[in-house]
């Protein structure tokens, strides 16, 4: 088959198609400025075409306009479910709580202070690890399977990761690493830091936690103890990053909402 067969059988495909959208043969002749000569151009239908085609700007506008509309409902509505989610009243911090609390709003950690016999102890409360009742029955079942292999098995409770650092003037940090768990705490890692030393050096931070003898571990618990880290300090700091984290969830959706109002 020649070239010119092939374009001749793909113009016959293309041309008619606003042709056949016409009904009867008139056609409408419209002049352009710049040349004398009439230039045949298809009347309405091949306007209404045209337009099913490619869009107009004002279409797209109106498509946006609805889809916005239709998520600010639905930020709306997930707004009211978390403020009928929160608690009319904050808890109050007991009296016996031992440290002053700074919580800056959009911030995801909230920072303990207290001195203690010359010491400056800082506890950094992360948000907490919530387990609901569907979880708590999921994550059982996979302990279940775990069975074989403790260094595999999962929480069944909420948790609240805290970092904890004892500091003596300008010697060295003591860091703990800890999981608050309701009525206990656990020490996941204890370092020696030396605040002088440059970042870029990688410091040896002892064995494992758990790798410590029994009694070296019971007596470190005991550390922390008498310097505020107990069950009645994390049960209270649970429910306080319980709360902070639907305060901070409501602001983050009243900033999504102004976002698209805009």
């Amino acid at each position: 088959m020649s070239f010119s067969n092939v374009l001749r059988k793909a113009a016959s495909r293309v041309v008619p198609l606003a042709v056949r959208a016409v009904t009867g043969s008139q056609r409408c002749l419209h002049y352009t400025d710049v040349c004398s000569s009439p230039v045949p151009v298809v009347g309405r239908s091949w306007d209404i075409l045209l337009r099913r085609s490619f869009p107009a700007s004002g279409f797209t506008y109106s498509t946006k306009a609805k889809s916005d509309e239709a998520l600010l409902k639905v930020i709306e509505s997930e707004i009211q479910c978390a403020v009928e989610s929160q608690e009319e009243q904050p808890e109050d911090i007991p009296p016996e709580f031992p440290f002053k609390i700074e919580d800056q709003p959009g911030q995801r950690i909230v920072t303990l202070h207290r001195e203690y016999q010359g010491e400056d102890i800082t506890v950094e409360v992360h948000m907490p690890d919530l387990v609901t009742g569907e979880e708590n029955d999921r994550r059982e079942d996979e302990n279940e399977d775990d069975d074989d292999d403790d260094e595999t098995e999962t929480p069944n409770s909420s948790s609240l990761p805290l970092v904890v650092r004892v500091a003596k003037g300008k010697k060295p940090v003591l860091e703990f690493e800890c999981t608050a768990y309701p009525d206990e705490f656990a020490i996941e890692s204890l370092s020696v830091k030396d605040p002088e030393n440059s970042k870029d050096q990688i410091a040896y931070e002892g064995p494992d936690f758990g790798d410590l003898d029994e009694n070296l571990q019971k007596a470190f618990h005991k550390y922390l103890e008498i310097r505020g880290i107990r069950p009645s300090t994390t049960n209270f700091l649970h429910g306080y990053m319980v709360d902070k984290d639907g305060r901070e969830y409501l602001t983050w959706l009243k900033n999504l909402q102004k976002f698209v109002q805009a």
